[in-house]
């Protein structure tokens, strides 16, 4: 399995925390370079930005056009039929991400997983099955596939790892109804979800950046 290529900022050197942010449907790891530079971590030291690109693949939703994509759409319910061996190719290629980083320095629980629409579905997706405990999971405008097996493979290690979730009431892509369900579905698990929800469509606000910024520096504040 290659490894996915990814952008990295470091906002000083010897970063000593990671955040990963996980593009959506037919984007990149330049989509959310922006945000990332909006925010203010200096509360929390240096830190390392990991902007993994998701492969190029057909997706059926979109007629098979070729684009990046981290699993395949099969309809625009999203979750009747939903591409389980796409979805658990790139849970694999997320884990080996987050070992990664490990591997150079950065402990899991000073790691935060972050997604927004597809890349969303894939850090819920991972975040709640990660051996080691992370600071936190982020999703923004997505969803929980795979949702019945969750309780079965979600790792202890995660257990009581904060989660954040936003989403646009105005969302036509991932309708909020759906953002909720998987809500729901995470808190009846146990989890710490803080959800939010913004008067926005299929994108981020300023607001939900601000709200963000303040829970990442709680999760990710020195002991």
């Amino acid at each position: 399995m290659a490894a996915l290529e990814c952008i990295e900022i470091e906002t000083a050197p010897d970063p000593a925390a990671c955040v990963i942010v996980l593009h959506g449907l037919g984007a990149d790891g330049n989509d959310f370079v922006p945000v990332a530079q909006e925010l203010d971590l200096a509360a929390v030291g240096p830190v390392r930005f990991v902007f993994p690109h998701a492969p190029v693949m057909p997706v059926s939703v979109n007629n098979g056009y070729r684009m990046r994509a981290w699993y395949d759409i099969l309809g625009r319910d999203l979750v009747q039929r939903e591409d389980e061996a796409g979805l658990r190719r790139s849970l694999a290629s997320v884990q080996e991400l987050l070992a990664g980083q490990k591997q150079r320095g950065i402990a899991a629980e000073r790691t935060v997983l972050a997604g927004f629409s597809q890349g969303c579905a894939m850090a819920l997706l991972a975040g709640v099955r990660h051996g080691e405990r992370l600071a936190g999971i982020v999703g923004m405008s997505g969803y929980l596939p795979l949702a019945s097996t969750t309780a079965a493979e979600r790792s202890q290690a995660n257990a009581r790892a904060p989660i954040f979730m936003g989403h646009g009431v105005h969302d036509e892509i991932v309708v909020i109804e759906r953002g909720r369900a998987s809500r729901d579905a995470l808190a009846g698990l146990g989890y710490a979800v803080e959800w939010h929800e913004y008067p926005m469509a299929h994108s981020v606000c300023a607001e939900e950046i601000a709200d963000l910024n303040r829970w990442l520096v709680r999760v990710l504040a020195k002991d």
